[in-house]
C-alpha cells in the first residue's frame, strides 16, 4: 500500500494513504507555503504504518490515566478520548482529527498565513494572527448537490473561525458518515482547541443525540465490521422520518451533552442537525439557517464522506 499525492486543479493537494483521504491547502509566501507542503506530504507518507504498528492497542477502551501508546498521533488520540473513558470509548474515535493535526503542524511556520487540513470532514487549522477560514456544514451527505456551472458543492449552513478564537479543529459525525454511531444525528459538528479533542467530542455527543424509537434501526458494529472497535454495541444503520417532538428529544438530549462538554473546556461549540431540525450550542451563531446554501469546493472525488467542507 503506497501513499499517493494529486494537487487539484484549484490548487488543493490530495493525499491518500489507506483509509486516510485528506485534501489540504494553505496560503501565504509561496516559497514558504511550498515548503510546508513538502513537510506535510513527507509526514503523511509514515503515520499510518507507526498507527498500524499499535492498531490493537488503539482498538481497545481508554482505561485510566497512564497511556499505554508510543507513537505521537496515537497518544494524541489517546488523550483526546480519556475525559470520556466513564463510558465505552476508544482511540479510534479521534484518528482522523488527530491525523489532520499532525500534517497541520507543518504549516505553523514564518511565511504561512493559513492553512487546513480535512481528512474526509474532520479538520485541522493553522492560523496566523488576524486570518480566517470559511466551513461549510453538509448535514446529509447522501444529499449532497453540486452546482453544475461551477463545480463547487451547495452547503446546508457556514460559519466563519478566526484566530483569535480558541478554535483550530473542526470535526463532524453522525450516523450517515463513514464511522459508526450509537445516535441518530445526521451530523454533530464541534469545534474545539484541537482537531483530536474536536474529533473525540463530535462522537460522543453524536451518540447522545438519541431516542428511544422501534422504527430505528441497529445492529451490532460487529455485524458489519469483522475488525470494529466497537465489538457487540448496537449502531444505528436508519432511522426513518420522525416526529419533530422525537427529533426535539433526541437534540436537546444531545445539546445538554455538549454544553456539558463547553463546562468542563473540552469544546467551544456546536452544531448538531437531525432530519432538518438544528440546535446550537453558543456561541456558534454565525451559522445560517438549515437550507440556506452555500458555495465551497467539491472534495476530489464524487462519494467521498464529508460532514464539513471548507469555503474561502
Amino acid at each position: 500500500m503506497t501513499a499517493h499525492r494529486m494537487q487539484l486543479s484549484d490548487g488543493r493537494w490530495h493525499l491518500q494513504h489507506g483509509p486516510m483521504d485528506i485534501v489540504l491547502d494553505a496560503s501565504g509566501s509561496p516559497t514558504a507555503v511550498a515548503l510546508a507542503h513538502e513537510r506535510a506530504w513527507k509526514r503523511f507518507t509514515t503515520i499510518l504504518d507507526e498507527l498500524v504498528r499499535e492498531l490493537p492497542l488503539l482498538r481497545q477502551p481508554v482505561r485510566g490515566n497512564a497511556c499505554p501508546l508510543r507513537g505521537p498521533v496515537a497518544r494524541r488520540m489517546w488523550h483526546a478520548c480519556m475525559p470520556y473513558q466513564s463510558s465505552f470509548i476508544t482511540p479510534m474515535a479521534a484518528v482522523a482529527g488527530a491525523v489532520a493535526q499532525e500534517l497541520a503542524a507543518c504549516y505553523a511556520a514564518n511565511g504561512v498565513q493559513r492553512a487546513w487540513v480535512n481528512n474526509g470532514g474532520d479538520i485541522a487549522l493553522y492560523l496566523a494572527a488576524s486570518q480566517s477560514v470559511h466551513i461549510g456544514i453538509c448535514a446529509d451527505v447522501a444529499g449532497l448537490q453540486v452546482d453544475h456551472t461551477t463545480g463547487e458543492l451547495l452547503t446546508q449552513g457556514q460559519f466563519t473561525v478566526d484566530s483569535a478564537q480558541p478554535v483550530r479543529g473542526v470535526a463532524t459525525s453522525g450516523w450517515r458518515g463513514r464511522s459508526f454511531s450509537l445516535g441518530i444525528a445526521d451530523s454533530v459538528t464541534v469545534l474545539a482547541a484541537t482537531a483530536a479533542q474536536a474529533d473525540a467530542a463530535a462522537t460522543v455527543i453524536a451518540n447522545a443525540v438519541d431516542v428511544a424509537d422501534p422504527r430505528i434501526v441497529r445492529r451490532r458494529a460487529n455485524q458489519l465490521k469483522d475488525d470494529s472497535d466497537l465489538g457487540e454495541l448496537a449502531v444505528t444503520v436508519d432511522v426513518p422520518r420522525l416526529e419533530p417532538a422525537l427529533l426535539q428529544t433526541a437534540l436537546q438530549s444531545g445539546l445538554a451533552r455538549a454544553r456539558a462538554l463547553q463546562a468542563q473546556g473540552l469544546i467551544w461549540s456546536a452544531a448538531l442537525v437531525c432530519q432538518n431540525q438544528t440546535a446550537l450550542a453558543h456561541p456558534l451563531k454565525q451559522l445560517t439557517q438549515a437550507g440556506q446554501q452555500n458555495n465551497v469546493p467539491a472534495p476530489p472525488q464524487a462519494g467521498q464522506p464529508m460532514g464539513a467542507l471548507f469555503a474561502y
